[in-house]
């Protein structure tokens, strides 16, 4: 397991400085750089509340420590889940029968690999989709994934629910709206590339909940090995760590651990980024796992709340580029991934035949696809 820090990104001298300053353009290469490099980057924002994302935690474990049969009145299956809840056991880590996946797993060094997950089994965990998008002024060809929200029924969630998922998620998709503009400028793009593509997009707050008391043994999968199928994925602080990343340049799992203080957020490339650069910026295949860390978190817990429920929470949010965006390869960056791919193989780390096809579509398509693969949509 590598001890390796990912870079911090500072998207407060972005906001602060110069276009034409030095500092400015130093700091989105840096951005654009952990993007080619690792597929993941640290994002500090001192706008962003750490009181925040404890409320939002707060109300999201006391959501899912309600009773099955109300949480199931919040499904909506027939929406392929983009909004509402997903229960446990219901999406499918795609790697367990995905074969260039499992190609990928079988190159790393054996002590680097995922937890296994070839049993093919459903993801014990659960999950609340929120949709926070822009109506576009037009009609989208794909409807059902810019459904409405889905408002929890209960009267002491309800009450304090769109409130709190609206201030948190705020903040995170202002965020990862930045960390998008300084990457295209980093990768030699104009400012308004990525966000301008994802004007419309069916973003989501999108908290997972693994119920700890029940899925807490060391080794548990709580999610497996996987990649995301958006453009930008975001997460602040989780109460249990667990999560672990692997780097593109050189395969070796990282247990992520946050800056231990201070207004930080992880930000992940997802497949529509990949898509979008050629393959330039790889989506980051992640997993998340109860190891010792995790086990010494929920000791801490345990002792120091009693009361309240033990619950792991991701604070999470998928920012996804608009349904009925023509999605391409941008010819620059798919040049420069081509040369990239031949350092690569000039260095013996990719399979010769192994070359991915990054065909034109509809963002929406892309999204019922990968959906698709992973049981959320028939």
């Amino acid at each position: 397991m590598e001890s390796i820090t990912l870079p911090v990104v500072d998207l407060d001298i972005f906001l602060s400085t110069s276009p034409d300053s030095q500092a400015y353009l130093q700091e989105c290469k840096k951005a654009s750089n952990a993007l080619i490099t690792y597929g993941a980057l640290f994002l500090h924002d001192s706008r962003v509340s750490e009181d925040d994302n404890h409320t939002f935690l707060d109300l999201i474990e006391d959501y899912f420590a309600q009773p099955e049969q109300l949480l199931k009145e919040d499904e909506r299956p027939e929406l392929g889940y983009q909004v509402g809840v997903t229960l446990e056991n219901t999406e499918k880590p795609k790697c367990a029968v995905d074969e260039p996946c499992l190609k990928v797993i079988a190159r790393l060094d054996p002590a680097e690999r995922p937890l296994d997950i070839t049993a093919h089994s459903p993801d014990p965990k659960c999950r609340f989709f929120w949709k926070m998008s822009e109506k576009p002024p037009y009609e989208t060809q794909y409807p059902a994934l810019n459904a409405p929200n889905v408002v929890p029924r209960a009267d002491a969630i309800r009450e304090r629910w769109s409130p709190i998922m609206e201030k948190w998620g705020t903040s995170m998709k202002t965020a990862v709206e930045g960390l998008a503009e300084m990457a295209a400028v980093g990768l030699g793009l104009p400012r308004e590339t990525f966000k301008e593509a994802g004007r419309y997009g069916p973003h989501l707050l999108a908290p997972t909940a693994s119920d700890l008391v029940k899925y807490g043994e060391k080794d548990t999968i709580l999610a497996g090995f996987h990649t995301d199928l958006n453009f930008l994925t975001i997460h602040g602080r989780s109460r249990y760590p667990g999560l672990n990343i692997w780097a593109r340049n050189t395969g070796k799992r990282i247990a992520v651990k946050f800056p231990a203080v201070g207004r930080y957020l992880l930000v992940q490339a997802g497949k529509q980024l990949e898509h979008l650069s050629g393959g330039l910026i790889k989506a980051g295949f992640h997993e998340v796992v109860v190891n010792a860390a995790t086990l010494e978190a929920i000791k801490k817990r345990k002792s120091e709340h009693p009361d309240r429920p033990l619950i792991r929470i991701s604070s999470t949010f998928f920012w996804h580029l608009s349904s009925d965006y023509e999605l391409a390869p941008i010819p620059d960056l798919r040049d420069r991934a081509h040369s990239l791919r031949a350092d690569t193989i000039n260095l013996g780390k990719v399979d010769l035949d192994e070359e991915t096809s990054y065909e034109p579509m509809k963002v929406g398509q892309q999204v019922q696809n990968e959906l698709r693969h992973i049981a959320l949509m028939a």
